[in-house]
């Protein structure tokens, strides 16, 4: 078993960062991708970005490309998501989550979730 716990989120204005933390507990973490997915109010949970167990790989969803960076500190059991540059489209309910090894883009391939931490961008 992995257990998530996610923090960092909160009301900030247009143009504002943030830097999301979702720290694991339990088995080995350093075995699993994680993904960071968002869901806004009446939409689908989506992807936005995740890296594989090494840190070697990384993906991005187009609408947070060149905002948005993810790392992972193995030895923290942590992974991080910076997000820059955040706008009103960004608001959203941020879950991590952890799958074995390699980086895969549905969320029903994640096998442990975090709660989940608000994200609120206003105008």
């Amino acid at each position: 078993q992995v257990q998530l716990v996610e923090s960092g989120g909160g009301l900030v204005q247009a143009g504002a960062s943030l830097r999301l933390s979702c720290a694991a507990s339990g088995r080995t973490f350093s075995g699993y991708a994680v993904g960071w997915f968002r869901q806004a109010p009446g939409k689908e949970r989506e992807l936005v970005a995740a890296i594989n167990w090494s840190g070697g790989s990384t993906y991005y969803a187009d609408s947070v490309k060149g905002r948005f960076t993810i790392s992972r500190v193995n030895a923290r059991n942590t992974v991080y998501l910076q997000m820059n540059s955040l706008n009103v489209e960004d608001t959203a309910v941020y879950y991590c989550a952890a799958r074995p090894t390699a980086i895969k883009m549905a969320p029903g391939a994640y096998d442990y979730w975090g709660q989940g931490t608000q994200v609120t961008v206003s105008s």
